[in-house]
């Protein structure tokens, strides 16, 4: 998702960057970074996306009800780090 925030008939709309981990014992986690305090599960990419948003909305609607800061999205940077063992 980018980082949005258009103006709609109902209110403002606003995307973020959402990263999907595929968990070893099955479904996925979700992370979003711009808000650190999401952290959501779902069975399915499916579930776990409309998790995602349901945090979303949740996390904003509570934002904009008691005057909190609304965060800008981020990019993550993502990059795979190899160790030697000896």
């Amino acid at each position: 998702m980018r980082n949005s925030r258009r103006k709609k008939q109902s209110g403002l709309e606003y995307g973020y960057t959402v990263v999907y981990q595929r968990m070893p014992e099955g479904g996925y986690s979700v992370l979003v970074p711009a808000i650190p305090e999401i952290c959501t599960f779902g069975e399915t990419l499916g579930e776990a996306r409309r998790m995602a948003k349901d945090a979303i909305q949740c996390f904003l609607e509570s934002a904009l009800e008691t005057g909190e800061h609304i965060p800008k999205d981020v990019q993550p940077v993502t990059e795979r780090v190899e160790v030697s063992l000896s």
